[in-house]
């Protein structure tokens, strides 16, 4: 059953509610406590009520527990209640993306409801400053003191319609509240992670939303994906790559998918994976852990173990080396065999999706360059102020791939190639034949990801055009069905970093008209405003894991990209 229509909850689902409005209503609330006798300071109550916003929803339940842990009479409960409460509304924005979302809905045909609970005039009154009433077919305000239960009007919005609770999709941010419910009915469940109950726990498995997002434009692609029967359990996605690139991929694409799967280089002999390389005769641990956090099942999960696995030691014998690497050489000597310890830690980190090798030969990547000379391992091909690269290879002849990597190439929906350095972490799986063939016979949208910016050593001054032909080269010509581009250029305070260093933002040229592939143009860069929870590192520019990988999922969907908000 196909949806066609979305309930949208209002706070904290379409603006930010959690920043200066609460703040300001709790500032209300506290002096007004004060005023009417709390023998407590201003500070001291808005405090509590940051603290118990935690243990408590409904703020009644918290004025109750605050004026009660001062003895004092409980009138001051609706004193607090109606201050904190007040129609006064400071200067609020919808988040970014909110109306052209709601466009591109309305423009697919979907009826747009919104569901708010609150004090009617308050709520009525963001609504306004909001700009958001001609976007919905229908708004039901349920006021917090006199109103129906959020069960009832849901239900009585949906029948009022005449759809079905499985044609219809709730938006909130409460699993416990409104989403709750909506699952309760039978309709599909979407959970905006923002605000204090982001990390609200479900009360049992059947509550669990349907997906959880960052970011509103990725609902268009929810329902799009949906209706065409690709839902998470159905989707599989297989990116092919290494490096930092394909961690931020293959983490925006658990929105879309459970059935991940990453085949990455094992030709690393830089830094540690170099040094445990040589030592203890190993395939290179590096790309492969990279992965294993990035599809780690929860976002605080991914903080944590990134802490750890790419925590390097700075003094004694093991300075420069990663734990993360350690651990997986541990677990390969434990197991017998590097891909039964990649299977290991996949359990042990409760991942979701497969990591796998391109092959288990031990082998290094070894180039060519205009200069008729030839370059050995990794970490010489990549090496800056060299010759150019002419042309790149395996140093072992008929490298077999690995079986299972192969097999999930020809099963996949979409074969991701990229983002990633274009030598060393992409061109290098393409170097394995049965993985280039498999690529060719799979019937999977084939995508390559063209990267941000240049990589000194390995593509100097190339353009789109460029990396197309690179891949192009030793992937096949016709292979590809889309290339993905940036078309964001960042600030120029960012580009002048780059130039410093001997690198450019990667930008579109004439050359690509004479190319038989479809380029598709989108805003893929990271906001470098925004902490970021993998690749910390906030002077460089990445694709945003968000944007990435609901591009990816609209080109498969045939949507329209998103544009430069």
């Amino acid at each position: 059953m196909k949806i066609k229509a979305v309930i949208f909850d209002l706070d904290d689902t379409l603006y930010d509610c959690s920043g200066s409005l609460i703040d300001a209503s709790r500032r209300r609330a506290a002096k007004a406590l004060v005023e009417a006798g709390l023998t407590c300071t201003e500070e001291e109550v808005y405090q509590l009520q940051k603290e118990l916003s935690e243990k408590h929803g409904p703020y009644h339940l918290i004025f109750n527990e605050i004026v009660n842990k001062y003895n004092a009479d409980s009138k001051l409960i609706n004193i607090a209640y109606k201050a904190y409460n007040s129609s006064e509304v400071s200067e609020i924005k919808p988040f970014p993306y909110v109306i052209s979302t709601f466009k591109e809905l309305k423009e697919n045909g979907y009826k747009l409801f919104l569901l708010t609970v609150g004090v009617h005039e308050r709520q009525e009154k963001k609504i306004n400053i909001l700009g958001l009433k001609p976007y919905f077919d229908e708004i039901v305000i349920s006021d917090q003191e006199i109103g129906l239960p959020l069960e009832d009007c849901m239900r009585d919005l949906i029948e009022r319609h005449t759809i079905n609770f499985r044609e219809a999709v709730m938006v909130g941010d409460r699993v416990r509240e409104e989403l709750r419910i909506a699952k309760s009915l039978g309709m599909t469940t979407i959970q905006m992670l923002h605000g204090r109950f982001k990390n609200e726990p479900a009360v049992n498995d059947c509550d669990k939303p349907d997906y959880k997002i960052k970011r509103i434009f990725q609902i268009t692609t929810i329902l799009q994906l949906k209706n065409m029967g690709k839902t998470p359990d159905r989707l599989k996605v297989l990116a092919i790559g290494g490096g930092t690139g394909l961690p931020i991929m293959l983490e925006g694409s658990k929105t879309y998918s459970k059935n991940l799967t990453a085949v990455v280089t094992v030709t690393d002999s830089g830094r540690s994976s170099g040094v445990l390389r040589e030592e203890f005769g190993i395939l290179p641990p590096g790309d492969a852990r990279n992965c294993l956090v990035a599809l780690s099942e929860t976002e605080e999960q991914e903080r944590e173990l990134y802490q750890l696995f790419q925590y390097r030691f700075n003094r004694g014998s093991l300075e420069g080396m990663s734990l993360g690497n350690l651990l997986m050489t541990a677990l390969t000597d434990i197991t017998g065999s590097f891909e039964q310890a990649i299977k290991k830690a996949s359990k042990i980190l409760h991942i979701r999706g497969k990591v796998l090798p391109s092959t288990l030969a031990n082998t290094h990547i070894c180039a060519e360059l205009e200069d008729n000379t030839y370059v050995e391992e990794e970490f010489n091909v990549r090496a800056v102020g060299k010759s150019p690269i002419k042309n790149v290879f395996l140093k072992t002849n008929d490298v077999p791939p690995f079986s299972e990597a192969v097999e999930e190439i020809l099963k996949a929906d979409i074969v991701v190639i990229g983002p990633g350095s274009l030598y060393t972490s992409l061109i290098t799986n393409l170097l394995v034949s049965g993985i280039r063939n498999a690529i060719r016979n799979s019937k999977a949208t084939k995508i390559y990801v063209c990267n941000i910016v240049t990589q000194p050593g390995q593509t100097d001054h190339y353009k789109v055009s460029d990396h197309i032909k690179a891949v192009t080269k030793y992937l096949g010509e016709g292979v590809l069905d889309y290339v993905i581009v940036n078309n964001n250029i960042p600030r120029k305070d960012i580009l002048d970093k780059y130039q410093k260093e001997g690198a450019e933002v990667v930008l579109l040229d004439e050359g690509l008209y004479n190319l038989k592939v479809n380029v598709k143009k989108a805003d893929l860069v990271e906001d470098l405003n925004q902490k970021r929870v993998l690749w910390e590192k906030q002077d460089l520019l990445r694709h945003d894991p968000d944007k990435l990988a609901d591009s990816i999922c609209r080109v498969y969907a045939n949507l329209p990209l998103l544009a430069i908000s």
